[in-house]
């Protein structure tokens, strides 16, 4: 039996309703021989929950949740607590709304969804985007019973699927990483932060020297301009203080003709004195 023809049958017929399974699966398995008939007369019918995931995977609407995914196990593997939390946060957002979504496309197709198959259709898509082998078997589209991610053991895949799930076996469950390695990581991590921090102290260090050449900058302009300026008034003291001279000099030389000026006064009035005394005496 081809696996690939079965997978294909499978594909189809659980793309119906649960209702609807069963008999198209019955007259399909009819319709074939050999292996491939008893292969697809043993698909079983898949429930609720499982159904509405494979819908969701039919409509191409869990490649967001998948990429992730991806994301969250490179931060767990790089021990980044900060992305661990800040992805945990979107994964389970992001969970949820895929989780409505399912739902929803089920109850178009006439398919009622209880609470209880709710709570499944969003363990079964956390259980994909936590683990990528549980990811592989959601992403056949062919997904007959809910899945459950502990975040201890791997994701139980047994009779999970309908048809074949080519390359995903408990043996291909990744190991955890050797104690070297994590010990690599963590020096790794260390070796980052430091980094980060001795460029935040080279940023802080190249803005304060930015800060104080702009502040020495400013002192030296004003310094010139200062320096410049007691040269300007000491060249206008010196003028000035040459101006004094020549007004003290004038004020020495005004002094000395104002006394010749008053001594010729008073030798003036004397003689007036004496020429009226005698005009008197001959009168």
């Amino acid at each position: 039996m081809a696996h690939d023809d079965l997978d294909s049958v499978a594909a189809q017929l659980y793309a119906l309703t649960p209702a609807e399974f069963t008999a198209a699966r019955n007259a399909r398995a009819a319709a074939a021989t050999g292996d491939l008939a008893r292969g697809i007369k043993a698909l079983r019918k898949p429930v609720v929950a499982a159904y509405a995931v494979d819908l969701l995977v039919q409509a191409g609407q869990l490649g967001e949740a998948l990429e992730l995914a991806a994301a969250l196990r490179e931060a767990q593997d790089d021990l980044d607590a900060a992305e661990l939390t800040r992805l945990g946060k979107q994964r389970r957002a992001l969970v949820a709304a895929l989780a409505r979504s399912a739902a929803d496309l089920a109850r178009d197709r006439g398919v009622a969804v209880s609470a209880a198959a709710a709570i499944e259709i969003e363990a079964t898509i956390d259980a994909a985007v936590r683990d990528p082998r549980a990811a592989a078997a959601v992403l056949t589209g062919r997904l007959v019973r809910p899945l459950a991610a502990t975040g201890i053991d791997p994701v139980d895949l047994d009779d999970a699927v309908g048809g074949t799930l080519p390359g995903v076996t408990a043996a291909t469950a990744a190991p955890p990483p050797p104690r070297d390695d994590l010990a690599r990581r963590r020096a790794r991590r260390e070796a980052e932060k430091a980094l980060r921090e001795a460029e935040h102290l080279a940023s802080e260090a190249e803005r304060r020297l930015a800060r104080t050449e702009a502040s020495l900058a400013k002192a030296r302009e004003r310094a010139d301009h200062l320096t410049q300026r007691v040269a300007e008034l000491q060249a206008d003291l010196g003028r000035v203080q040459a101006d004094a001279a020549v007004a003290e000099s004038a004020v020495s030389d005004a002094e000395r003709e104002s006394a010749e000026a008053l001594a010729a006064a008073q030798r003036a009035r004397r003689g007036v004195d004496s020429a009226r005394d005698a005009v008197e005496g001959d009168a």
